[in-house]
């Protein structure tokens, strides 16, 4: 059998646990094939300017835990739809067939992506022009609906618990009713886990529509039983009812053209003129990115770092890792959530919280309130 050559790209916003997939894709793939591996940086951008490095034990070596990605990461480059220069002005051009010249000069015949929605949709892109790809899904949020479960998720979650933790010790102090602002976008799972496990007072969450006057009537509560101060976490993209998610701004060149942001500072403007507290807002903001990533989160990425190198050494390309049921398995990329290069939908849909499911049962039973 040939010799592989297996390029590698980490695509979208950085997460922990990417670092340790590709520490366990190496190592794996070197145990079960004779290969060679190679990165390129700053996702699909390297593979347009052939822009790479290699990928061995040594230079792998020591990175399991850390977060970030040694591959980099960017989340503005949709090769079938890139900006490039001509005549004096940027217009929007398909490169990808630039791309795929650049893999077959170096002699990539498979392509690893690690990635979420976007990124995992310019890869099945790929694979439809004949690109031997496997995908490897990622992101924070957790809202995936083809996983069970996506590396990053536990750190981001334990981030966000040990904050709260640490906001209410400063809460009590003062009296004072701080609002928290956590990432999740338009899905609540962090916010949800983290405010469970943080001992959160009020958990907002785009899937269940706030009122301020439920929020009021928790505080409250809380007052009158001798618990002067309290802690609302609250999801980015969370929804008063009868409104709407707040837009901190629009990125155009980004596939997340609409960035959340301020919802929590609009909560505690709104908020403090109906009670007796002062009122603080915080946002944790790439925080939750950052640090070494979870042991939880590690082990979750070697298995999937393990299962790419087996659909590699299986020819089983135009698949995605997937964790179904505990365990580890593979998802057409075609049914993979996303938007192609000609803009059709593919089936699915981002994987949300359920108003009326078991942990927002267990948070209510607990005294939690959702405001709604």
């Amino acid at each position: 059998m040939a010799k592989k050559k297996i390029g590698v790209l980490t695509g979208g916003g950085d997460a922990p646990g990417l670092n340790a997939v590709i520490h366990s894709l190496v190592r794996a793939c070197h145990s079960m094939m004779d290969c060679e591996l190679v990165g390129y940086k700053f996702g699909y951008r390297g593979l347009y300017n052939n822009d790479f490095m290699p990928l061995t034990r040594d230079t792998t070596s020591g990175i399991l835990h850390r977060g970030g990605s040694i591959l980099y990461n960017s989340n503005k480059d949709n090769l079938f739809n890139y900006d490039v220069v001509e005549n004096g002005k940027t217009v929007k051009k398909d490169v990808s067939d630039v791309a795929i010249a650049n893999m077959k000069k170096e002699g990539v015949d498979t392509l690893v992506v690690l990635g979420g929605d976007g990124t995992l949709t310019s890869a099945r892109d790929f694979a439809r022009k004949g690109i031997n790809v496997v995908g490897v899904p990622k992101t924070i949020d957790n809202d995936l609906p083809s996983t069970d479960a996506t590396y990053g998720f536990d750190t981001a979650v334990n981030i966000v618990t040990d904050n709260l933790g640490r906001l209410h010790t400063t809460a009590e102090s003062h009296h004072r009713v701080l609002v928290v602002e956590v990432m999740g976008r338009s899905a609540g799972w962090i916010c949800l886990h983290a405010g469970i496990a943080g001992s959160a007072d009020v958990i907002l969450i785009p899937e269940i529509p706030y009122t301020m006057d439920g929020i009021v009537k928790k505080i409250k509560e809380r007052g009158a039983a001798g618990r002067p101060f309290s802690i609302v976490a609250v999801t980015e993209g969370a929804i008063e009812k009868d409104g709407s998610a707040v837009i901190g701004k629009v990125v155009a060149d980004s596939p997340d053209s609409v960035r959340f942001g301020g919802v929590a500072a609009q909560i505690a403007n709104k908020l403090e003129p109906l009670i007796d507290y002062e009122v603080r807002h915080c946002v944790l903001g790439h925080i939750q990115r950052g640090g070494d990533t979870s042991p939880a989160d590690r082990i979750l990425s070697a298995r999937y770092g393990v299962k790419a190198a087996e659909l590699i050494k299986n020819g089983e390309f135009g698949n995605m890792v997937c964790l179904r049921n505990g365990k580890m398995e593979s998802i057409a990329l075609e049914d993979v959530l996303g938007r192609g290069a000609m803009g059709e939908t593919s089936a699915g849909g981002a994987k949300t919280v359920d108003p009326n499911g078991e942990l927002v049962s267990v948070a209510k039973a607990m005294g939690i309130s959702f405001a709604d």
